[in-house]
């Protein structure tokens, strides 16, 4: 297939427009001689002299007269093509569908909020929340998700990112553990028995690293998939539970019965981040949603 220089077509319709190579050029930022050059080459693509002279005017053939009109609208369609968008977001009539893959904890502690928020503004978007039994990209990749909460990694690189929330994890016990009438030590919180969130089935993870760093090991009981799971065992029994701060937050019913504390030994800080695929980076509707959601989470209490 031979290449087409789209250039060619804005050409032909300010030249026919201007019926003046000078006035041309002028409108085009280039030279009389290089608008004559780009004449000639418009006359060797279409076979037709398009514009001749008459005086000291140019004057357009009859097959330059025919399309005339197409040009101009071909050239303008083009341009909207290869330009960015600048119509504002009309949020009131916004009709889609936002999928959000995130952990139960996060749902629990901010759906709400977002959907009585954003249904506020668009009252004509729908959500879906997705769960996250990993953090395969590929659903990003292929579109089924729009954005996804959560820790960002490197196993795809590519993936936008904007920080939301910065978390740590605490202990949770049911109020009246005997864990919670002494003094916290290493010792003391491993000797009790845990319950750990873990999708992947891991024994093991941050704290016990830091606790392994002391020489003391504490002992996992049971592994749940997710942190309510975790926190409702603990709510009914002696085990201990492993949570991010954020789930204990006060008024939140998951939280009732609990007491949460700080662990005896220092554990990384989690930083929560909503993650989307670049080819919904310059995207309206998808840029006023995640800076949405980004804007509740950190007012959030």
């Amino acid at each position: 297939m031979t290449p087409i220089d789209l250039n060619l077509l804005t050409a032909l319709d300010i030249l026919l427009n201007e019926r003046s190579v000078t006035s041309a050029a002028k409108r085009l930022g280039l030279s009389p001689s290089a608008m004559s050059r780009t004449l000639a080459r418009l006359r060797v693509a279409t076979g037709d002299p398009l514009l001749v002279r008459a005086g000291r005017t140019l004057v357009p053939t009859p097959h330059a007269e025919q399309l005339a009109t197409r040009v101009h609208l071909l050239a303008r369609d083009a341009r909207s093509v290869l330009t960015p968008p600048t119509e504002g977001l009309d949020l009131t009539s916004l009709d889609r569908t936002f999928t959000i893959r995130a952990n139960e904890g996060f749902v629990s502690l901010f759906a709400a909020a977002i959907v009585t928020a954003i249904t506020r503004e668009a009252p004509h978007v729908r959500f879906r929340f997705a769960p996250k039994p990993d953090k395969d990209a590929t659903p990003l990749r292929e579109g089924t998700i729009d954005l996804e909460v959560g820790t960002t990694g490197a196993s795809a690189p590519e993936m936008r990112s904007l920080l939301i929330l910065r978390d740590r994890f605490i202990g949770a016990a049911r109020l009246g553990h005997p864990l919670l009438q002494r003094p916290m030590t290493p010792q003391r919180y491993a000797d009790c028995g845990h319950v750990v969130a873990s999708r992947r089935g891991s024994w093991t993870g941050p704290v016990d690293e830091a606790l392994h760093d002391i020489g003391v090991t504490r002992r996992v009981v049971t592994i749940v998939p997710g942190f309510l799971d975790a926190m409702s065992i603990a709510r009914q029994s002696d085990l201990v539970a492993l949570v991010p701060r954020s789930c204990l937050r006060d008024g939140q019913v998951a939280a009732q019965g609990l007491k949460g504390f700080d662990l005896p030994v220092p554990t990384p800080e989690l930083t929560i981040s909503l993650m989307w695929h670049p080819r919904l980076d310059a995207d309206p509707a998808h840029r006023w949603f995640r800076q949405k959601i980004a804007e509740l989470c950190r007012t959030t209490p």
